[in-house]
């Protein structure tokens, strides 16, 4: 979905779609808000979780980064 122009916030319930995605990949919109901690659920991303060039703000959410580790 990257360079879509896509607005608004990153929807929490993207964690539902867990075991059915190896990556996402949001890049070069414009979405907004927060990084969903939920998304640490998502445990089939083997692949990567992309979201650079957005207007995110915010931390980026302990349990993310606990997937890395």
């Amino acid at each position: 979905l990257d360079n879509n122009q896509l607005t608004g916030t990153i929807p929490s319930e993207l964690a539902e779609m867990n075991n059915k995605l190896k990556q996402l990949s949001l890049r070069h919109n414009q979405l907004t808000g927060t990084i969903p901690s939920q998304l640490a659920a998502m445990t089939s991303l083997t692949g990567a979780l992309y979201l650079n060039s957005n207007r995110l703000s915010g931390t980026i959410p302990s349990e993310l980064t606990a997937m890395i580790s």
